[in-house]
């Protein structure tokens, strides 16, 4: 039997290391983000579509996506994230649901973990068995992403307040996993919670 647990948390909440911890342990890790750049690739219709709606701009010279062009743009307005939302969500989805599908073809007993930034918000919990969050407080968030991302305090504010809050998350988790402390105490936490998955 494949099982699917949905993995999620906010931006730079830590939730790749978690992934990673998982992948070590055996698990199979479908990446939410590599499959929305695999999506907006050159010649798939999902990057058209962005072409039409935000223009030449967002896209360099060689065809491919400026992803930070765009971020800049659709991370300042709400409606223009919502419109790149709608275009590139259900292409997302789709890639998602054949990529499980065919693991659980393919696969015996094993564990698959969607790991989903947006898991909540794209209505993704259907497709897991369990939701895991990945908690972690506002500050840290802030200050990973500035040396992430190379942004200043205040857009690294905006992109946290541009997803569901913490709060509202953790009504959906079965398990959370705080990344407050150390890799050591996450890794223990992770450990756990898999050992009860394959016993």
């Amino acid at each position: 039997m494949v099982r699917v647990i949905g993995l999620t948390g906010g931006i730079a909440s830590g939730k790749s290391t978690v992934s990673n911890i998982l992948r070590g342990l055996g698990a199979i890790i479908i990446d939410a983000d590599e499959v929305a750049r695999k999506i907006v690739g050159q010649d798939r219709p999902a990057l058209a579509e962005i072409e039409r709606s935000f223009g030449k701009e967002v896209i360099f010279e060689d065809g491919n996506l400026n992803r930070k062009k765009l971020g800049t743009i659709v991370f300042n307005d709400q409606s223009l994230l919502k419109k790149l939302n709608e275009i590139t969500h259900p292409y997302i989805i789709k890639e998602i649901i054949d990529v499980i599908n065919w693991y659980k073809k393919t696969s015996n007993n094993r564990v698959i973990i969607l790991d989903a930034a947006l898991l909540i918000e794209m209505d993704l919990i259907y497709l897991v068995e369990e939701v895991w969050l990945v908690s972690v407080p506002k500050e840290v968030q802030i200050n990973r992403l500035i040396q992430r991302e190379n942004i200043s305090a205040d857009d690294a504010k905006k992109r946290i307040d541009a997803q569901m809050s913490l709060d509202e998350k953790k009504q959906y988790a079965h398990i959370i996993i705080d990344n407050s402390k150390d890799v050591d105490y996450l890794k223990e936490q992770v450990e756990q919670n898999w050992s009860r998955l394959i016993e």
